[in-house]
């Protein structure tokens, strides 16, 4: 899900100003309603000195509609890079996985006979259904990301992103993402919750594929207006060059001498390398880059129920083993196992 901008407020502004420098160690003070006092070294003084060195410094919040020149080192106002600096200072350098275990939204197991209406719900293809094994206990597991997007093109975009996805299927969990703090989590897990292994490679995989889907809607609307501009460009350069070629054209025509024809002839030539340049140029200048940079990482385990699932299959049936998950009611397809003896 796509994360709401705060508006701009400056007492609000001020008051995180002020908790995250006093975590980094400065001592602060407010003189006024819109200042804040401070003096820092290490972490805190290197949002001014790369050195880290001793820092006393006012920095003032003034109202997002004020017009004037600003001071970058002395002011927030939105966009301002103290505020860049200081949440990448809070962040750190490197981006610990956290764990969690939510609690089971239903302890019941759920009936056979609610359990196929789910599964005919969300596969509306299937005909005959049975489980063929009773349910037991098992765990999901989800990856959750906090995700800054920056879109490089024309104009430069922001955005604030919180992903989910499925480890079992790589599918996107959009409503884990929206609710993740209606959910319950559980104090006092237990300490048998076999935790995957953290896999760096399918799981950038698994993310960079739910956030291509997360940023499909932003990234219509700014590469239709990118190729509006770049066709605008195009034509632009396209009409300028192929005037000037027929004004060449039309020289050397005219021309009888052989060292005019030469001469012609090169500019001719030099004008057909330069447009090419120059389309190359624009297309490259109207290139839209995806900057993503991830803020947290949490592992979600929740209870779940598994067992095999009978179903009929390309007119066969076809057993499966298949997972229950509570909080979403949703099911999930395992790999397909062999087919029951139905003689």
């Amino acid at each position: 899900m796509k994360l709401s901008r705060l508006p701009h407020d400056p007492a609000l502004i001020l008051d995180f100003f002020q908790e995250a420098l006093e975590t980094l160690g400065a001592v602060c003070e407010r003189p006024w309603h819109d200042r804040l006092r401070l003096v820092a070294e290490g972490a805190a003084a290197r949002l001014w000195r790369d050195d880290g060195a001793l820092v006393d410094a006012e920095i003032a919040f003034p109202p997002a509609g004020e017009t004037g020149p600003r001071d970058a080192a002395r002011e927030v106002y939105p966009g301002c890079p103290l505020t860049f600096r200081l949440a990448e200072t809070l962040r750190g350098v490197s981006l610990p996985l956290q764990r969690v275990c939510f609690k089971s939204s239903d302890a019941a197991k759920p009936t056979p006979e609610v359990s196929e209406k789910l599964w005919r719900a969300q596969f509306p293809g299937t005909t005959r259904w049975k489980m063929e094994t009773p349910f037991r206990s098992d765990w999901h597991f989800s990856l959750l990301a906090l995700a800054r997007c920056e879109i490089q093109a024309i104009d430069q975009h922001w955005s604030l992103h919180r992903v989910a996805v499925s480890l079992r299927d790589g599918a996107r969990d959009e409503a884990l993402a929206a609710n993740l703090g209606f959910c319950a989590v559980n104090g006092a897990p237990p300490g048998a919750i076999p935790w995957p292994v953290p896999a760096v490679l399918p799981w950038h995989e698994m993310l960079r594929k739910v956030l291509a889907e997360e940023l499909a809607g932003d990234l219509a609307l700014i590469r239709q207006r990118q190729e509006n501009y770049l066709q605008r460009e195009l034509e632009r350069i396209d009409a300028y060059f192929e005037n000037y070629e027929r004004e060449l054209g039309e020289r050397l025509s005219r021309s009888h001498r052989d060292t005019a024809k030469v001469k012609v002839e090169e500019r001719l030539t030099a004008a057909r390398v330069e447009h090419q340049r120059r389309r190359s140029d624009q297309i490259q200048r109207h290139e839209i880059s995806v900057i993503p940079r991830l803020d947290a990482l949490l592992l979600i385990a929740e209870p779940a129920w598994t067992t095999t699932v009978v179903c009929l299959r390309e007119h066969e049936m076809a057993a499966q083993p298949a997972m229950l998950i509570p909080r979403s009611r949703r099911w999930l397809q395992c790999q397909h196992v062999e087919k029951p003896d139905t003689a």
